[in-house]
């Protein structure tokens, strides 16, 4: 599969470049999908929720009234559940989410999203830039160029460029990313896959 590589204005560079088929071609794993973005989702999971159990409420060093003759039932302790302010019973504890996943189902899955993606003809590639300062007006123009403006759209870049990241971070529609960080996730949750030409590169070296 070839796809043309767009200039920054929007116009034909003239040059095409090969994506590989071992990842961009393949038979998209629907199961390999679904195991890996559940546990890119469980892994975002803090786990940090916490109430106190009747152990650890204040309280409940004196009986809260007498045994007999007050016509309800017998309480030792005011920190039992079934008094206001008493402990919680069987409430939520700090745990984590994490669910673990074989490297080349991880691998599979995201082959998958980037198949589907070509399927759906939703890669663009553009020629390599950066921003001479950071310029949000900049990318959005680019955006615009390339006729994606709006559309939600995940921009991989070959390497670390703080240029380009802050020229993007205020546009709602984009994120960008390095290639080798993208996750399964990422890659689908977004309608247009736009790659810089050395970020194809990158992405083969990832998963290959």
């Amino acid at each position: 599969m070839e796809l043309k590589v767009l200039k920054k204005d929007g116009t034909d560079s003239g040059e095409m470049i090969a994506l590989n088929p071992e990842i961009f071609e393949i038979q998209p794993s629907d199961h390999a999908i679904y195991l890996d973005v559940r546990s890119i989702r469980a892994n975002q999971h803090q786990g940090t929720h916490k109430v106190k159990s009747r152990s650890e409420v204040r309280g409940g060093g004196k009986k809260p009234y007498r045994q007999k003759g007050t016509g309800g039932a017998r309480r030792g302790t005011q920190r039992s559940p079934l008094m206001p302010g008493g402990g919680a019973i069987f409430g939520p504890q700090p745990h984590d989410y994490v669910v673990g996943i074989n490297k080349k189902v991880k691998t599979l899955a995201r082959k998958s999203a980037l198949a589907y993606k070509a399927k759906a003809n939703a890669i663009v590639v553009v020629e390599d830039f950066t921003p001479e300062v950071i310029k949000t007006k900049e990318i959005a123009s680019t955006l615009k160029n390339l006729g994606i403006a709006g559309k939600k759209t995940l921009f991989l870049t070959a390497g670390k460029n703080d240029v380009l990241y802050k020229s993007g971070r205020n546009i709602p529609t984009l994120n960008v990313l390095e290639a080798n960080k993208a996750s399964t996730y990422d890659i689908l949750d977004n309608k247009v896959l736009l790659l810089q030409k050395s970020a194809v590169k990158a992405l083969e070296e990832t998963l290959l």
